[in-house]
């Protein structure tokens, strides 16, 4: 792999060829990484902030993912662009709010005739071209036609399920109801009661597929992904289905007790976290790999023990409070993140794209508007380039901005609209401090107005500029 250059000043003219002796051998000593490093990400579905030991769980054991924050960075002021899973993942590997890409608007179904647009300029598609092999193993959901699977969007490899793992091929017809205990307790139903696909790149390898051996048989892939390309940078995303419902795990992490099964799943990704990195560290590639570790949004708080926590955060999946949409992340990167560090720098999934260019050593051409910011510089530092996000609905509706500590909401008053469906006055208001009142429990929205109006006044610069540059997503024609 190409070595980087360390320049060390000169001493002076006649002692030139000695320094030149001492660049070669520091170099050869101490500057081992790539200029083109490897990029891992791992996106959990539905896993809440709470969810990790080294985020604050009391409950659920996960010494493999505590390794990596030890040896690495947490970031626990992370956002992940939308509170439900198509839409995050579209932003996740753009750059972009959801709303730009066109892929705001819930999430897809087996039904579903459109998908993200190959048009798109994705992360993979960026590292493609200085040489990157590309991988995706997981739930991709942004799409199950041909047009839109990974193959389309960057990726040289796709083995997963194409949406949801509670959805049902072909229609999402007959399924059974959720959240069960006895499906919990029925293991085999995962191959009795559904019809999930499988997919191999463009076609369906596996109908049901399995689940029980899903995260592991992942982890499988990508391990062997990573072992072809050892020689070569590359970029694996590995987007697990789990612990989206319904939950299942093999016959060794299975635990009867319903109560224990969301943690039963995500013990189970933490040891196949654990394959994973133990896999890099033994090729050697540790010094040359960065890994992230997020979730697309937080808990399915409702299925109780079938759900995550988002602790000490308000609500969960589905809503524009923190709970949804901060998610827990840790940033690995031996010999480039400093280990053992956290921040409360203010980051987004869509930073990730401007900044794994930049690291890879192309930093994005002036092309397709994006939204996202290069935060390399959050690995070494507290303060961030990034001073306000904005928040949509699940459904794809404007709700609010952060900017700074400050976080502005403005949601539909379901209730009072439906006592009376002709109000003009069926919206809530919020304002919080973040800096010191992270669950969002102290209401400030009449005590500072003229805050209240700026926030507002910005966030809906923001969204117009978006929806006036908005582009489309691909639609199946009326014939195909």
């Amino acid at each position: 792999m190409t070595q980087k250059t360390r320049l060390f000043p000169l001493l002076s003219v006649r002692l030139g060829l000695l320094l030149s002796v001492l660049i070669t051998n520091a170099v050869t000593l101490n500057c081992s990484a790539s200029d083109q490093p490897n990029f891992i990400i791992i996106f959990t579905d539905d896993q809440g902030y709470n969810d990790l030991g080294c985020f604050g769980s009391k409950t659920i054991q996960t010494p493999n993912i505590d390794r990596l924050a030890a040896e690495g960075r947490k970031f626990t002021s992370f956002y992940s662009a939308c509170s439900v899973c198509s839409p995050s993942r579209a932003a996740l590997l753009t750059g972009c709010y959801p709303k730009r890409v066109g892929m705001h608007r819930h999430v897809l179904f087996p039904k579903s005739d459109y998908g993200l647009n190959s048009t798109e300029y994705t992360i993979a598609d960026h590292l493609k071209t200085i040489g990157y092999a590309t991988a995706c193993v997981g739930k991709w959901h942004l799409g199950h036609h041909p047009e839109t699977l990974p193959r389309s969007n960057g990726f040289d490899s796709y083995f997963g399920i194409p949406y949801s793992n509670d959805m049902n091929h072909p229609d999402n017809k007959g399924k059974p109801k959720l959240p069960s205990d006895e499906l919990w307790k029925d293991q085999e139903s995962c191959i009795t009661h559904w019809n999930t696909p499988l997919i191999q790149n463009e076609k369906i390898v596996e109908l049901p597929v399995d689940q029980r051996t899903i995260t592991r048989r992942y982890t499988d892939k990508a391990i062997e992904f990573i072992t072809a390309n050892k020689e070569k940078p590359f970029f694996l995303y590995l987007p697990h289905s789990m612990p989206h419902i319904p939950l299942y795990v093999p016959e060794d992490a299975y635990d009867a007790n319903p109560a224990n099964a969301y943690k039963c799943v995500i013990e189970h990704i933490d040891a196949e976290v654990g394959r994973l990195t133990n896999t890099i560290r033994a090729l050697g590639l540790d010094q040359d790999t960065y890994m992230i570790y997020t979730s697309d949004n937080g808990p399915w708080l409702q299925f109780k023990n079938h759900g995550g926590h988002a602790f000490p955060l308000r609500d969960g999946k589905g809503t524009t409070f923190e709970g949804g949409q901060r998610v827990p992340c840790v940033m690995w990167g031996p010999g480039r993140i400093p280990a053992g560090t956290e921040t409360n720098a203010l980051v987004s999934t869509i930073d990730l794209l401007p900044t794994i260019a930049a690291l890879a050593g192309k930093p994005l051409s002036k092309g397709n508007k994006i939204d996202g910011i290069d935060i390399s510089e959050t690995f070494s530092s507290d303060s961030s380039p990034r001073n306000e996000f904005v928040f949509y609905s699940a459904q794809g509706n404007l709700e609010g901005i952060r900017i700074g500590d400050w976080k502005y909401l403005e949601k539909s008053n379901r209730a009072k609209r439906k006592a009376n469906p002709k109000t003009t006055d069926a919206k809530q208001t919020f304002l919080f401090n973040l800096a010191n009142d992270i669950g969002e429990e102290l209401n400030s929205f009449e005590a500072h107005p003229e805050r209240v109006e700026k926030m507002q006044a910005r966030m809906n610069e923001i969204d117009q500029e978006i929806s006036a540059n908005a582009r489309p997503v691909w639609r199946m024609q009326a014939n195909e």
